[in-house]
């Protein structure tokens, strides 16, 4: 299917200094028609690229309401959104509580759906626009592990952040960069995007930086991946979830040094699927 006909709709909080930052500079950079949506103090779209862009006054871990609100033939929702905690960081994420707690938005023990072509392109651009403009001299890029809400929603949703402090958030050559890097994959397209393996992650940290590798460098594509904090929770369950919220079909599951009993879970239910299991 050609990538006109799979709308996006980008969305931030106006009240993220990151994600309205990003968003001004996405709209500076083609022409756009302004709209209107439920819920959305500004709505932009671009017939170029069949994209929709959206603010919200409800920060961006609690939109669960996108899918009442989103135009018809949406396909998936990217994010842009600030990233709290550590140091100058870029990064690209998923949503989803793999445990019994939801402080952060969402339900738990329930994922998203994903779009591992689609994180993978992000990612992969993310890292040309911050070598070209000199932002990884200064800001580390990473895949994040699976971790927030929204949840519930019944389209594929990624977020693409800004960390780690007002600082920022606030820069305007971190604004351009997101901003270029989701202009850049939705004008290019990412349905072709190429994916050696489509893979869960299990094990590494909440930084996955071998699963980022992988992706940066041995051209996997992920859907959810669960960071060593989270071990103690997984379960068949989430990794059914993880096999069937995505968008391309799952053929392998890479872990990072993790326990025998964990390895177990893995291997069973990599079984049942029909799935490899590599580490990573």
């Amino acid at each position: 299917m050609e990538n006109r006909d799979r709308r996006i709709l980008v969305v931030y909080s106006v009240s993220d200094p990151a994600g309205s930052g990003a968003a001004e500079a996405l709209a500076r950079l083609s022409d756009w028609e302004k709209c209107s949506l439920d819920r959305a103090v500004s709505c932009l779209y671009e017939p170029g690229l069949s994209v929709y862009l959206a603010g919200f006054r409800d920060d961006s871990i609690h939109m669960d309401f996108l899918d009442e609100i989103a135009p018809s033939k949406t396909a998936a929702y990217i994010v842009l959104s600030r990233h709290s905690g550590g140091k100058p960081t870029l990064t690209v994420h998923y949503t989803g509580n793999p445990g019994p707690e939801a402080p952060y938005g969402g339900r738990p023990y329930e994922l998203s759906y994903t779009w591992p072509r689609l994180m993978a392109s992000l990612l992969r651009e993310y890292k040309r626009v911050a070598e070209k403009t000199g932002l990884l001299g200064e800001f580390s890029l990473s895949l994040e592990a699976t971790h927030h809400g929204p949840t519930s929603l019944a389209r594929p949703i990624v977020f693409i952040e800004i960390g780690s402090s007002e600082n920022e958030w606030r820069r305007r050559d971190t604004h351009m960069a997101m901003a270029e890097t989701v202009y850049n994959v939705l004008l290019r397209g990412w349905l072709n995007e190429p994916c050696s393996k489509v893979a869960i992650g299990v094990g590494d940290t909440h930084y996955p930086a071998k699963h980022t590798k992988a992706i940066l460098e041995k051209g996997v594509c992920y859907t959810h991946i669960f960071s060593k904090h989270v071990l103690e929770n997984l379960n068949e369950e989430l990794l059914k979830q993880a096999v069937e919220k995505s968008m391309d079909p799952v053929d392998t599951i890479l872990y990072s040094k993790i326990p025998s009993r964990i390895r177990s879970i893995i291997k069973m239910f990599a079984e049942k699927k029909g799935l490899g299991v590599e580490k990573v």
